[in-house]
């Protein structure tokens, strides 16, 4: 019944415009929902500029929660300021300006004060976004708003302050990539969702005229790839019907919590970023893409957690780039769903997992807006 309700709610999604506009109107459900979402942000956001897990002061905590570190921390802060950027505010003008600014400051404090060596921009531990994303999560996301932000800051001083902290987090990730090419560090539930905000980051920060090592480049692409092939295997195995293949998903338990939709997601996104990309890597994209008609697949660990909203934002970025049936279908399907999901207050929140509203939030936020090309990403976008 679920799925004929979502299917009904897609189409209505997709016949009123929503799924493709390029800018925000105020009376359209997504757009609604978005500025719901912000709103919530907003109204939680620490007196020190950050976010935690599911607030920014221990008062909005909800009752029952809890919370696996205390005071706010820098990736839920890092994705959350994404959002508010994606949702059409910047360093000098919007109506998150503030808050956005804030977040900042908080950040790059952090940044500064981080050591140069080891990969770490924080000395936060056992927060719950680094258990299920990876211990250094922080520095991902934090590489990956620098480089959407360098060079859009407002005046020449807090570039330069924007472009040495970009600087220093791509050292650290470049430094630190393991031998087999990815950032799968031990600690975390679904690290290859890590490594695929690590390799991004690098990717824009390179757009942007940041140096970045071909050769780190080319061995997070080969990586990938042969993830790409394994996990083809996995997922034809994991398909109705067929027969159970322990030994053909073992590989993925490390990296991704032995669920096939979180490898993907990351495939996807690394295989598809420009048409030289989507040409070369063509059979195993549409072997990914097959898989998202499976709506078993789609759903994960079998419901919505965090890591099933970063896993839709990457798929749903790399469906953009290459447009047509596949992404419309898609674009509605995972609107529908996310609106439906949206709490009364605005928020989102994971299911297991990373439950926090925070990251939750944020990442259904940028879900919804990916086809919007927000300003400081269409840069990015139009060289490719």
């Amino acid at each position: 019944m679920k799925s004929i309700t979502f299917s009904v709610l897609a189409a209505a999604v997709l016949a009123l415009g929503w799924a493709g506009s390029t800018t925000l109107s105020k009376n359209d459900p997504v757009s609604i929902a978005v500025q719901k979402g912000a709103q919530w942000l907003i109204s939680t956001q620490g007196k020190d500029g950050g976010w935690g897990q599911d607030g920014g002061e221990t008062s909005y905590v909800r009752p029952g929660e809890r919370l696996e570190s205390g005071g706010n921390d820098v990736a839920n802060t890092a994705v959350a300021a994404t959002a508010l950027l994606h949702a059409g505010s910047t360093p000098t003008h919007g109506e998150y300006q503030a808050a956005l600014v804030r977040a900042v400051d908080f950040i790059l404090r952090r940044v500064d004060e981080s050591p140069a060596e080891g990969l770490e921009v924080t000395s936060l531990r056992g927060t719950q976004i680094q258990r299920k994303l990876g211990p250094c999560i922080d520095t991902f996301l934090t590489s990956t708003l620098l480089a959407e932000l360098d060079g859009e800051m407002g005046n020449a001083r807090a570039n330069a302050h924007v472009r040495q902290a970009l600087q220093k987090c791509v050292a650290k990730i470049e430094k630190n990539q393991l031998k087999d090419g990815s950032w799968n560090i031990a600690g975390g539930w679904a690290p290859i969702l890590g490594t695929s905000m690590a390799s991004r980051s690098l990717y824009v920060a390179q757009q942007k005229g940041v140096a970045v090592s071909a050769g780190t480049m080319a061995k997070v692409q080969d990586y990938t790839a042969n993830q790409a092939q394994a996990g083809a295997v996995a997922g034809a195995a994991s398909s109705p019907g067929a027969a159970s293949s322990p030994g053909a998903a073992s590989s993925m338990v490390v990296v991704s919590a032995g669920v096939p939709l979180y490898q993907d997601a990351q495939a996807l996104e690394q295989l598809s970023r420009t048409e030289k990309d989507r040409k070369e890597n063509a059979p195993r994209i549409k072997a990914m893409t097959g898989r998202l008609a499976n709506p078993q697949h789609v759903m994960g660990f079998g419901s919505f957690g965090g890591e099933e909203f970063f896993s839709y934002l990457n798929i749903s970025d790399s469906l953009h780039r290459t447009g047509g049936e596949e992404w419309e279908k898609w674009n509605g399907e995972i609107k529908a769903k996310l609106l439906k999901l949206q709490n009364e207050d605005g928020t989102w929140a994971g299911h297991h997992c990373i439950t926090g509203r925070v990251a939750v939030t944020s990442a259904a936020i940028l879900v919804m807006l990916v086809d919007r090309e927000p300003i400081l990403a269409s840069s990015v976008t139009k060289k490719n």
